[in-house]
């Protein structure tokens, strides 16, 4: 007999790691369900794809918009296998005083209540379908442990999401759903590619920082839903080997 189809949701998969880990799974051989907030970086990954995907331009911010998310996946799969919930802001760098309600709630909404919007309908799906079960992987941080200066709602919202991933494992063992976190440090993305020239450190000097290939998380994410149900990577550190202020005083 054929494998089962291995269904997988990535959002933020237009750009950055959600674009390296949704090419990734689609060479691995899943089948990917592409969300993001712009469609056509969404259709240029689909079109290139040699199994099946779907795009879906999706606000995770919205209940709404993530329904239909995923009623797109049930109506083409009729099941998911992974969720990753990569879909994420920084928000503009700005001391704490400085800091506007309006920046706060579109860096929580994205990265926190998108990931429990995305979460709660997997558990719906999940938990239903046969066979029964699935897995999600929260994008941390290495924010979920250490902030940068200036970052009070990216930091905030990576210390909870760490909260948000260990509810989900406990909860979800009943329904056989298992949940990981990664936490990542200096991939080299869009979002870190001021980190040559210069970025503000502790002690408030701006010195570069080293950064890593994306491959090593997408490695990490592949490893961590190769996995039978039975066993999990609660957290995962993948982080630019010399990078500083997390390891040792700085």
């Amino acid at each position: 007999m054929d494998a089962p189809t291995q269904v997988a949701l990535v959002t933020g998969a237009g750009s950055g790691i959600g674009a390296a880990v949704a090419k990734a799974l689609i060479d691995a051989g899943w089948q990917v369900a592409l969300a993001g907030r712009r469609s056509e970086p969404l259709e240029e990954i689909a079109e290139s794809a040699e199994t099946q995907t779907i795009a879906v331009p999706t606000d995770v911010t919205s209940p709404e918009s993530v329904e239909a998310l995923f009623t797109a996946v049930h109506d083409r799969w009729g099941r998911l296998d992974l969720l990753v919930n990569n879909a994420g802001q920084f928000g503009s760098p700005s001391p704490v005083e400085d800091f506007s309600y309006e920046q706060w709630r579109a860096v929580i909404d994205t990265n926190l209540t998108g990931s429990f919007l995305c979460a709660q309908q997997a558990f719906r799906l999940m938990k239903d379908q046969s066979p029964r079960g699935g897995r999600i992987i929260n994008n941390g941080s290495l924010s979920a442990h250490t902030p940068r200066p200036n970052s009070i709602a990216y930091t905030s919202s990576k210390h909870a999401m760490t909260g948000l991933t260990k509810t989900l494992s406990l909860e979800g063992r009943r329904h056989g759903i298992a949940c990981g976190q990664i936490d990542i440090g200096n991939a080299a993305t869009d979002m870190t590619s001021a980190f040559g020239t210069g970025t503000l450190q502790a002690d408030d000097s701006l010195n570069s920082e080293p950064v890593m290939d994306v491959k090593n998380v997408v490695d990490g994410v592949l490893y961590m839903a190769g996995l039978p149900l039975d066993a999990n990577v609660q957290f995962m550190t993948v982080m630019a080997t010399a990078m500083p202020s997390f390891v040792g005083r700085g």
